[in-house]
């Protein structure tokens, strides 16, 4: 995406599938253009993604990404903001 953008890992098949929502939180971070940031709402089921997103965008992009929790939804899902550099 050139743009910022949102990937909903929220709802429907991510609700109960850890496994899905961090291949396609991964997927939305290489998507995502230099300059520009990926928010990664995630599925209150399995806590914070900070807990178990970061330590691996952490480990794969280095400093080629940065990374900052944004809060918990009202709704209970958690937006991970994830900029490209």
């Amino acid at each position: 995406m050139d743009k910022d953008w949102t990937k909903d890992l929220e709802h429907d098949e991510y609700e109960f599938n850890i496994d899905l929502i961090i291949k396609d939180a991964l997927q939305a971070v290489e998507e995502t253009k230099k300059g520009h940031y990926v928010n990664l709402v995630t599925a209150e089921t399995f806590g914070n993604p900070v807990d178990y997103i970061q330590p691996l965008l952490e480990e794969l992009y280095s400093d080629q990404v940065k990374i900052k929790f944004i809060d918990q939804c009202g709704c209970g899902g958690y937006v991970l903001r994830v900029w490209k550099s």
